[in-house]
């Protein structure tokens, strides 16, 4: 990352909620923006689409859980297709950060929150990137 600021969102997936946040590389902090309905794991596009329209990002995070013994999460391939989808529809770069208990301690920033756990547990895992923890590059297709 250089000295220009890079905006990104993030995304905590659910197959019925997507957390979403917003943050950038100067100062390596994150927002959390929205929590969007989704239907099977679909969100409503036109909502992703609105916020791309407005905050304009560089890339995309999407948390990937781990279970305790580092084993692949159940939720593991749905998420993967929705990056591949945010990917392959919005031709940005899609990162992947180890989200494990993000939503745990979302918890505590959402008590008196209008955004709901999801979105707060989306600005944990961008927060995680921002600071340049483990991430894994996912190619646009």
């Amino acid at each position: 990352m250089n000295a220009t600021a890079t905006t990104a969102l993030a995304f905590d997936y659910g197959e019925r909620r997507i957390g979403v946040a917003v943050g950038q590389t100067i100062t390596r902090t994150a927002s959390p923006l929205a929590t969007l309905p989704a239907k099977d794991g679909q969100p409503a596009w036109p909502a992703v689409q609105k916020l791309l329209d407005e905050w304009r990002p560089d890339c995309l995070v999407v948390g990937m859980p781990t279970t305790a013994d580092g084993a692949p999460h159940a939720l593991a391939e749905p998420i993967a297709r929705f990056a591949r989808r945010l990917g392959g529809r919005y031709k940005l770069p899609v990162y992947f950060v180890d989200e494990r208990l993000s939503s745990h301690a979302a918890h505590e920033d959402a008590r008196d929150s209008r955004h709901g756990i999801d979105a707060h547990a989306a600005a944990l895992i961008l927060e995680t990137w921002l600071t340049g923890h483990t991430a894994r590059h996912l190619e646009p297709t």
